[in-house]
């Protein structure tokens, strides 16, 4: 494994020179991409993006879906030394506004027009409020130019040459800066982990403008696995693309792992994915019920999960050697260099085995938020980043998280950790997804209000069923759900967390 390079365009030389010929990338077209035809290419599309004025230290910020296209742009902007911002799909004229603007970006890359929304004309609408902003509309196409006259790469180990905005769940996004050597160490931490090597076939089926996608591009070009490319996760077409090409390691989370359990309960003559070892997780929290099914029957080792933020990513991975109670409880042990603070809600930092916020420093932690007002609150005196994470560091040093520090259902004085409530009800036969929520109540202070996905839509669970299970499973009367929910999905975002706030919002009258 390549874990020394200087920054991503060293990498991408290093990896070209050592396995040229190895395909890097495969997508659901079947078109492929070897690691020194990534190289020429991003060259070629460096040299195209230069004469349209992008250089060092330009700020450029692109929405492309995840195509092969996108992983090349990517690899011609680190070449330049620009500093790329790359931005979720799901974003609309609002967001995009909002980002451009405060990066400051002189070039805004989209598809024109991508399932079913015109990006072109709304990047077009945006340009036009700013001064300056430049629109290149590239659908599975970008300017390629002679590479002579390139000036020659020039990485520097501290530049900011990443703006991550995070999913914006609440309030306007938050832009995170980061070196290419912040976004490395987290794929170290997790390469190391699940020990991927050149034989790996890795899913791509989220979006690949998250960090966790520009992640495994550097897990990719370090190891020399390969990269299966959907443009967009669908079930029904993602599941056979990545059958066809034998995938290793089927990430990337708890709706896919979902997705892909059902699917094979469908056909349970076969094994879906015959060649699989384990199934990558991160980004929204995972029932430990869901590892034990994924491992008796999809095979592998089961879930092999991560843990960590936009602005600390893969902080925490599991190891494909973990005993099958932490692979299902916890999210890993700390990867190196970080460290982990525990600290009660009350200020005190606690030891092994109490609960408080996770608060965190290490290699892959941002260089601090575009808007720098934000720092004062994101970091404590010592420089721990505070997560806004409940969770537990056990003895053994691995990491559970237990909820989120504004997930607390307060009712009637009394605690009660949403997360502890959905693991459980998860484990019943007729739910199939769920999500608890507080919402405010004028007797109790808040009530505890259940979301469920039904696993026969003909047959949904009651709230005297769910009563009588939870509390047969041993939890406190006051910590069952007064209020139950039944919907046909739960809102996510690309991470795959749930949108908890659309959900308050639905249900708080």
């Amino acid at each position: 494994m390549i874990d020394d390079a200087r920054g991503l365009w060293d990498l991408i030389e290093r990896r070209a020179a050592a396995t040229p010929s190895a395909l890097m990338a495969v997508d659901e077209d079947k078109r492929t991409l070897s690691f020194v035809e990534y190289r020429v290419a991003a060259e070629r599309t460096a040299a195209g993006l230069r004469q349209l004025g992008v250089g060092e230290g330009t700020p450029v910020s692109w929405q492309l879906p995840t195509w092969i296209e996108s992983m090349v742009l990517v690899a011609a902007l680190a070449r330049l030394g620009a500093v790329q911002n790359p931005m979720l799909p799901i974003y609309r004229e609002r967001e995009v506004r909002f980002i451009t603007q405060q990066t400051g970006a002189r070039l805004l890359i989209v598809p024109s027009v991508w399932k079913g929304f015109d990006f072109g004309t709304m990047a077009m609408g945006v340009a036009k409020e700013m001064g300056g902003l430049e629109v290149l509309v590239a659908d599975r196409s970008l300017p390629e130019a002679d590479i002579e006259g390139l000036p020659p790469a020039s990485p520097s180990e501290d530049a900011i040459r990443w703006v991550f905005y995070t999913s914006g769940t609440t309030a306007d996004p938050k832009g995170a800066q980061h070196t290419d050597l912040t976004v490395m160490a987290s794929a170290i931490g997790m390469a190391k982990a699940v020990e991927i090597t050149d034989a790996d076939r890795s899913a791509l089926v989220f979006p690949f403008t998250h960090i966790g996608g520009i992640g495994w591009l550097f897990t990719a070009l370090m190891t020399g696995c390969r990269q299966i490319l959907v443009e967009a996760f669908d079930p029904a077409v993602t599941i056979e693309v990545l059958r066809r090409e034998g995938v290793t390691l089927a990430g990337a989370g708890t709706p896919f792992h979902m997705a892909y359990l059902a699917a094979q309960r469908a056909h349970p003559e076969e094994r879906l994915f015959p060649e699989v070892r384990a199934f990558p997780g991160g980004g929204a929290a995972k029932p430990p019920q869901l590892h034990y099914e994924v491992k008796r029957e999809l095979g592998g080792v089961g879930i092999v999960s991560g843990y960590g933020l936009t602005e600390c990513p893969i902080l925490a991975m599991a190891s494909v050697h973990d005993p099958d109670e932490k692979l299902a409880e916890t999210e890993g042990r700390t990867t190196p260099g970080v460290q982990v603070r525990v600290v009660a809600l009350d200020g005190r930092v606690v030891g092994a085995g109490e609960e408080g916020e996770i608060r965190v420093r290490g290699p892959q932690l941002f260089h601090g938020y575009l808007d720098r007002s934000l720092d004062a609150d994101a970091f404590d005196a010592d420089g721990f980043f505070r997560t806004g994470d409940l969770g537990i560091v056990d003895a053994e040093g691995y990491v559970t998280i237990t909820g989120r520090v504004k997930d607390v259902i307060i009712r009637k004085g009394e605690n009660v950790s949403a997360k502890e409530v959905e693991d459980l009800l998860f484990t019943h036969p007729k739910i199939a997804d769920a999500a608890v929520i507080g919402l405010p109540d004028p007797a109790l202070g808040e009530r505890c209000c259940a979301v469920v996905v039904s696993a026969a839509p003909q047959d949904p669970p009651t709230l005297p069923e769910l009563f009588e299970f939870l509390k047969g499973e041993g939890l406190m009367v006051q910590k069952i759900p007064e209020q139950l929910e039944v919907v046909a999905v739960l809102p996510r975002n690309p991470a795959g967390k749930v949108l908890k706030h659309e959900l308050r919002a639905q249900y708080g009258s």
